[in-house]
């Protein structure tokens, strides 16, 4: 079995968090991000995250190599939102279907809700993704709505459902 070591991202790790990122970017629908990032590009969205509070960007790794990451980022700019976080995770396409998507992200939503500085988490899948939301249900989020042809990427609209999870029990 694999093990997973997890910890919070560093500044050294950008060029794989970038590469593993511009993979879905280039080759699927799940993130509505339509050209690869610069390594540039994505150093100020590095540097948003802290070691402490709400937004968070953890790594995981097997052996020496990063196998994927799972972030918590604002929900929407209004401050009313403050307790509320969107959440997600990828893998290296080579760590897909091992199950360390459901504990790189486990232990994110672990980490929020010990903290208690979040009251929700959202994630926005792009369907179809049956993977993905068996990860969500799996994880506890709930399905709480669709919304229809939302983005149009590779010539086509996509549907995104919205789940939510409750981490201030």
């Amino acid at each position: 079995m694999l093990r997973l070591q997890i910890r919070p991202a560093i500044p050294s790790d950008l060029s794989d968090l970038v590469r593993i990122y511009n993979y879905y970017v280039a080759n699927t629908h799940v993130t509505f991000d339509t050209k690869p990032f610069a390594l540039e590009e994505r150093r100020s969205w590095l540097e948003d995250f802290g070691g402490s509070g709400p937004y968070r960007l953890l790594v995981g790794e097997v052996g020496s190599e990063i196998a994927g990451y799972a972030s918590s980022t604002r929900f929407r700019p209004k401050q009313a939102y403050h307790t509320s976080v969107e959440t997600t995770v990828y893998l290296d396409p080579r760590h897909v279907g091992r199950g360390l998507g459901k504990k790189l992200y486990g232990s994110l939503l672990e980490l929020l809700g010990d903290e208690r500085q979040v009251h929700r988490a959202y994630g926005a899948i792009a369907l179809p993704n049956p993977a993905s939301v068996a990860l969500h249900e799996r994880l506890g989020f709930q399905l709480v709505g669709t919304f229809k042809e939302v983005g149009h990427k590779f010539e086509k609209f996509w549907d995104v459902s919205w789940f939510e999870k409750n981490l201030s029990d």
